[in-house]
Order: C-alpha cells, then sequence, then structure tokens
C-alpha cells in the first residue's frame, strides 16, 4: 500500500524525457504527485528508443501517453489532458512549445489555474537562451568549475555527478512548482515558471559570488578553506590507495583530528599559511600507514569530520544508506527484480515491498483519454490515425 504524499491529488504531465525536467518530476512523483510521461507516437509505429529500464528510477509509478503533437487531433488530445491537470512540464527549446501550439498561452485558455514550468539550459531570455548546452556548460559559466581543484595541466577536473542537472535544474524546478501551487492554493490562479539551469548554477555558487560583489576579492582553488587552502578540508590517500575525506573545519574539529593523528604540534596552526604544505605532508605521512576504512572507523566517531571517499559500489551498501533506506528493490515485468535508489527527499514515503517497473512499450493514452471524455470509437480511431498510441 502507497502512503499518499505531500503531494497527492495534484497532476503532472510530463513532456522530459531525460536532465533536469525529468528530475524534476521524478521528485514531484517521490513526494505523491500523479505524473504522466508524454512522448512522441513512433514514426514508424514500433517502439521508439527508449532510456534504460533502470533510468530515473524506472519511471516507477508514473503513467504514459503517447501523442502525435504535430497533428491537429494529437495537439487537441493534449488540451484535452491538460484540462484536468495541475502541472504541465516541458523541456523543449525556447519557442517550440508556442510553434506546436501547446505553451502556456494555448494550456491556460483551457485551464487558468495550471503551473505551466518550462525548464531550458539558459531561460527563456538572454543572448543565450538558444544556445544547445548540458551539465559542464552550466556549471562552467557559474564559476563552478573554476573554483575546483586544478588536474595536472592546470585545468578544472570534471565534476563526478551532473550537479546541474539535478540540483541547479531538477530540483530548482520541483522547489518552484510546489511553491507555485502553495500560491495558487491562495490565489486560484495559476502562472507560469521559466526554470534556467543556469540561472540555478549561478545561485549555488552564491557564496562565492557574493563575496566577489561585497569585496572584490576573487575567489578560485585554493583561495578558501573549501576551495583547498587549508589542510584542514581535503582529500588524503590512505595506506591501502583508497581515500579519505577530511573536513575539519571547525577549531575544536582540528584539534580533535590532531590529537588522533598525533600531530598535536599543528593544533595552533590550522590557518597559518606558511606551513600549510608541511601539515599536509604530515597528514598524509599518518594516514599512509593504515587502510582507509581503519582510519575511518576512528576518525569518524571521535568527532574529526572525517568519511571514506566511497566508489559508487560502496556508497550503495554504506550502512548509513541502509539504515536510512534509501536502497529499494523494484521489479519489471520482464527483467525481474532488481534494486535502485529510493525515494530520498525528507517527507517522500515508500510502498511496502516491491516497486513494480512497468515496460516502456506500455501505455495509458487510451485510459487518459476515455477518462477524460473520449468515446471508445474515438479512441481507436485516433490510434488508426496514429496521432496518439
Amino acid at each position: 500500500m502507497t502512503t499518499v504524499g505531500a503531494l497527492g491529488g495534484v497532476r503532472v504531465l510530463d513532456f522530459a524525457s531525460v536532465g533536469p525536467g525529468a528530475r524534476a518530476s521524478r521528485i514531484l512523483s517521490d513526494y505523491g504527485a500523479e505524473v504522466i510521461k508524454l512522448g512522441p507516437v513512433p514514426a514508424d509505429r514500433t517502439v521508439q528508443i527508449v532510456p534504460p529500464h533502470y533510468a530515473y528510477s524506472g519511471h516507477r509509478l508514473m503513467k504514459r501517453a503517447l501523442l502525435d503533437l504535430k497533428s491537429d487531433d494529437g495537439r487537441e488530445a493534449f488540451l484535452t489532458l491538460a484540462e484536468g491537470a495541475d502541472v504541465v512540464l516541458e523541456s523543449f527549446r525556447p519557442g517550440v512549445v508556442d510553434r506546436l501550439g501547446i505553451g502556456y498561452t494555448a494550456v491556460r485558455t483551457v485551464n487558468d489555474r495550471i503551473i505551466y514550468c518550462s525548464t531550458s539550459g539558459f531561460g527563456q531570455s538572454g543572448p543565450r537562451r538558444d544556445w544547445a548546452s548540458h551539465d559542464i556548460n552550466y556549471l562552467a559559466l557559474s564559476g563552478y568549475l573554476d573554483c575546483t581543484g586544478r588536474r595536472a595541466d592546470g585545468s578544472p577536473p570534471l565534476p563526478g555527478a551532473t550537479v546541474a542537472d539535478i540540483a541547479a535544474g531538477g530540483m530548482h524546478a520541483a522547489m518552484a512548482i510546489m511553491a507555485a501551487l502553495l500560491r495558487r492554493a491562495q490565489t486560484n490562479v495559476g502562472e507560469y515558471l521559466d526554470v534556467s539551469t543556469a540561472d540555478g548554477a549561478f545561485g549555488l555558487m552564491s557564496l562565492y559570488a557574493d563575496e566577489y560583489l561585497a569585496t572584490g576579492t576573487e575567489p578560485g582553488p585554493g583561495h578558501y578553506i573549501l576551495t583547498g587552502r587549508f589542510a584542514c578540508y581535503d582529500v588524503y590517500a590512505c595506506g591501502d590507495g583508497r581515500h579519505l575525506s577530511i573536513g575539519a573545519i571547525e577549531p575544536q574539529f582540528w584539534r580533535n583530528l590532531c590529537a588522533q593523528l598525533g600531530l598535536e604540534r599543528y593544533a595552533d596552526s590550522q590557518t597559518d599559511d606558511d606551513v600549510q604544505d608541511e601539515i599536509r605532508m604530515a597528514i598524509s605521512e599518518v594516514l599512509a600507514t593504515r587502510a582507509r576504512d581503519q582510519w575511518a572507523a576512528q576518525l569518524g566517531p571521535a568527532d574529526c569530520c572525517v568519511t571514506a571517499v566511497n566508489t559508487v559500489a560502496e556508497a550503495v551498501e554504506d550502512e548509513q544508506y541502509s539504515a536510512r533506506g534509501l536502497v529499494v528493490e523494484a521489479d519489471h515485468v520482464s527483467r525481474g527484480r532488481f534494486r535502485q535508489t529510493g525515494p530520498v527527499w525528507a517527507g517522500t514515503t515508500q510502498v511496502d515491498g516491491a516497486y513494480p517497473v512497468r515496460d516502456s512499450s506500455v501505455t495509458d493514452t487510451a485510459d487518459l483519454l476515455g477518462a477524460a471524455g473520449y468515446a471508445d470509437t474515438q479512441i481507436s480511431e485516433l490510434i488508426t490515425k496514429g496521432a496518439i498510441a
């Protein structure tokens, strides 16, 4: 049995197949919204290419409808579904939805309470609105990459996760949609949301941007405690070649670390720029005497702000995440059982047992249009014409 989440009763029409929009609808679904994934009718009447069955948590608990938006019938079917929706989420290039006749203006004529969210790289305005870009580009533009360490050739390293897609885009969109739903509850009026992933990435850099704007001091690698200036906040190799993260920012945590490593002589030198290389060398020499997990077991509970640098394989088995129930079971109709990341956001709920994951060829188009008032004969005709699938 599924516990109704905070967004129970909210219906979302989602055009986003991948990227920030798909991240956003995953979050909304995990909070209980009914998400209907919208896609095009396969041109050759065969199953279209889709992401792997496990991608985006297998679109668990979501429905699916296929519409030919370039046809009058397909467009009308979408607008009919939009009449009963609360949110439309799209991630086409700016201007595309208006050319298709499914933009905010068109939807608002049939549903003035709609929350219409457009997710894009640079937003619906500005000189770069039509540029094609991806995660790395938004992080680069915002200053994120420049404030990240350096590779041997002096260039910034690639981030280990799609930070912009997930946080600057997906979480940004989900948060904006939830806020708009709250406003609508007070005003009974919908609104348009222009979610720019690049804007969100800029917001992620606000700590450093605000420093520069207020003081004129330009942040960068090694400038600040969080970007590698001091030895107390860094990553170190251990005796087994694996790594340990140390984030002993506060003086008391730094003192604890020094005591645990037998480096009390540096307890008062945490922010002394003249000895940082010396401290790093000393820490490295001590940590090289034992394996990573031995150090993590000792230093973590000792208030030193230390954790192992996990691989993904280690992270999904980590005792902390296991205790929090972040990995759940899923059951695909043809591929069988597998594990996946469960709802991780505070206030979300999980189902009892395994999450059912449907085959990508299964659609709910006919049922959804039938519930919206289409007759069976009309639906059959639309299928034959290729307007829906």
